[in-house]
């Protein structure tokens, strides 16, 4: 019997009807049994500060602990002006410190980006790729899944069409796959 995994979701996105948030939930919803998928809520975060390193406020502590306890972690991110949005990056850079205290050491990772633009976020899962790369996070390499028009894959009502449903079931089975590998 395969082991369940714990998977944080952070969402890039912090506005209220968010593309990103809808696929997050998505994705939370056809996960297969062996994966359960907890968002992060990462917009309350104080902006990080070095100055914290040493006596880190609570938010900073609450969020490095539930990365800590989880087995991997799913970025489901929009594009903001070619880049990262900034309450994911600053959400990376908390888990990254204190210096040598890394909570992203050895995750399983992933990134999905979804924008209503044709590019689908293309930029900002790069980078947040090569964050990932650089905190020794293991990123699932395939499929690279940007979300091209994401607005189109849900009805008025904000529930998965097919199609979006055929998407996402196919990147949360394959990422199911990878992080059972290891």
């Amino acid at each position: 019997m395969e082991r369940v995994r714990n998977i944080a979701v952070l969402v890039g996105s912090l506005r209220k009807e968010s593309i990103n948030r809808k696929v997050a939930l998505g994705l939370q919803r056809l996960a297969p049994d062996s994966l359960s998928l907890e968002i992060v809520e990462i917009g309350d975060l104080p902006l990080y500060n070095q100055d914290y390193d040493a006596d880190s406020p609570a938010a900073y502590t609450a969020f490095r602990d539930r990365i800590q306890a989880a087995d991997g972690v799913l970025f489901v991110t929009p594009e903001h002006n070619r880049s990262v949005p900034a309450a994911l990056k600053n959400a990376i850079d908390i888990g990254s410190r204190p210096y040598g205290k890394s909570v992203w050491n050895g995750k399983l990772g992933a990134v999905i980006s979804a924008s209503p633009s044709m590019v689908g976020g293309f930029g900002a899962s790069q980078i947040v790729r090569q964050s990932l790369a650089c905190l020794n996070i293991a990123c699932m390499p395939n499929p690279e899944t940007y979300l091209g028009q994401a607005d189109k894959l849900f009805d008025p009502a904000g529930s998965l069409k097919e199609t979006g449903e055929a998407l996402l079931h196919s990147f949360i089975s394959s990422y199911a796959h990878w992080v059972q590998r290891f």
